[in-house]
């Protein structure tokens, strides 16, 4: 079984057992929790898209680990002005396990 959830303002399609890295969760190693804003399930051939949301369908997630993301660089530059600026981002991300889906 395969669903597309939205969490934290992000879409993900994901089935069960699946490992997916969301934006930094304030909770803690090990907790669990539930996701109510389902928005499409899949089960073989037979597919329920909601409007906007599936009723009734959850997923629990399992948080896994805290960490870093990898560093994106930034570059700004003006051609003929000596002008170069060069900064970088690491985003906080949580890893989280899709340990059941239900409808």
């Amino acid at each position: 079984m395969q669903a597309v959830l939205e969490f934290k303002g992000h879409q993900y399609l994901v089935a069960e057992n699946d490992k997916i890295s969301v934006d930094r969760l304030t909770q803690v190693v090990g907790e669990e929790l539930t996701v109510d804003s389902v928005l499409c399930t899949v089960d073989g051939e037979a597919a329920v898209v909601g409007h906007p949301q599936v009723t009734g369908a959850q997923v629990a997630l399992k948080v896994v680990r805290h960490f870093r993301g990898k560093k994106i660089h930034v570059m700004k530059f003006k051609s003929k002005s000596n002008y170069h600026v060069e900064s970088g981002h690491r985003a906080d991300l949580t890893e989280v396990l899709v340990t059941k889906i239900s409808v």
